[in-house]
């Protein structure tokens, strides 16, 4: 598989990276090696690839800013796809705003924001691409991503461009039509925002920012929300009352500053997450009843207990 990669990275003139630790390249700093990592400058590389992968059967991830993603210690053993700046531009038609999949929310926000247009002041300070916020149907603050989305082009598993329309992707509470057809790649998110005054969307951003940095502990490694939230209440109220905040496991802590955050509190492993999580969903489902669901894509293999 190495001369088939190192082929067509030749045939582009971009580096075939190897061993490439994943705790480098996702927001909880934890994570073994990818075996292979490349960095897709264009849907054309990002085609070949995915199409070599398909046809020899190769495990292949595509990753963004790694925001919502936990590694396993062993690491991923396959070609982790890379779609960062190259896939950042935006594109405005007849008031649809297109952005690629690579750019991250805060600069889309950003635009938007510049541009004085309403609808995505809650999503700015969510880590991540606009990929990955519609992979997940990102959400704060009462804004979601299924309210502006009107489109979405995406790659099949044969290396195609398709279009799909948002009646079509099945978005609710953290989930998406991607989610059940993970061979399918997003190229770029089409939204619809509306006109407002910039001074008054400028405002909103900066107290959800304030609000963001007093309760959430952005000061350590995390995935952002670990839980996903129950039909019954809050993951965070739940585990809080349950007495978990700040209980610890190796370097992983349920945060002191807000129970629904797991974090590297210090030098945390992959196995010192799962095992405080599992505590914590024990705990929780003995005590209230309630069935905790982990929020972050596990990248990797591992033993489930």
């Amino acid at each position: 598989m190495r001369e088939k990669l190192l082929a067509i990275c030749q045939k582009y003139d971009i580096p075939l990276l190897e061993q490439v630790p994943l705790k480098e390249h996702t927001t909880f700093r934890i994570g073994g090696n990818a075996e292979y990592w490349i960095e897709a400058k264009n849907t054309e590389i990002l085609s070949e690839l995915v199409r070599l992968c398909r046809g020899e059967n190769y495990p292949c991830f595509v990753m963004g800013k790694g925001s919502n993603i936990l590694a396993t210690d062993k690491g991923y053993q396959g070609l982790v796809i890379h779609m960062g700046n190259d896939f950042s531009a935006i594109h405005e038609n007849d008031g649809i705003i297109t952005f690629q999949a690579g750019i991250s929310l805060a600069k889309a926000s950003k635009y938007a924001e510049e541009h004085s247009l309403s609808g995505m002041e809650g999503l700015s300070g969510i880590p991540g691409t606009m990929g990955g916020a519609l992979y997940m149907n990102a959400g704060a603050y009462n804004y979601e991503m299924s309210q502006i989305v009107t489109s979405c082009q995406y790659m099949d598993e044969m290396g195609n461009l398709q279009t799909i329309s948002a009646d079509k992707l099945e978005l609710s509470y953290r989930h998406s039509y991607f989610m059940e057809h993970p061979e399918n790649i997003i190229i770029s998110v089409s939204v619809r925002l509306n006109a407002g005054e910039r001074e008054e969307i400028s405002a909103k951003m900066r107290d959800f920012l304030t609000r963001r940095n007093e309760k959430q502990p952005l000061n350590y490694p995390s995935a952002g929300s670990t839980f996903k939230r129950p039909k019954e209440g809050y993951a965070s109220r739940l585990i809080d009352e349950c007495g978990l905040k700040g209980y610890t496991i190796g370097g992983a802590q349920v945060s002191e500053k807000h129970a629904g955050f797991v974090i590297n509190w210090n030098h945390a492993t992959f196995a010192d997450v799962m095992e405080l999580c599992a505590n914590v969903q024990k705990i929780v489902k003995e005590k209230k009843g309630i069935s905790l669901e982990l929020e972050p894509i596990i990248l990797g293999t591992y033993q489930k207990e």
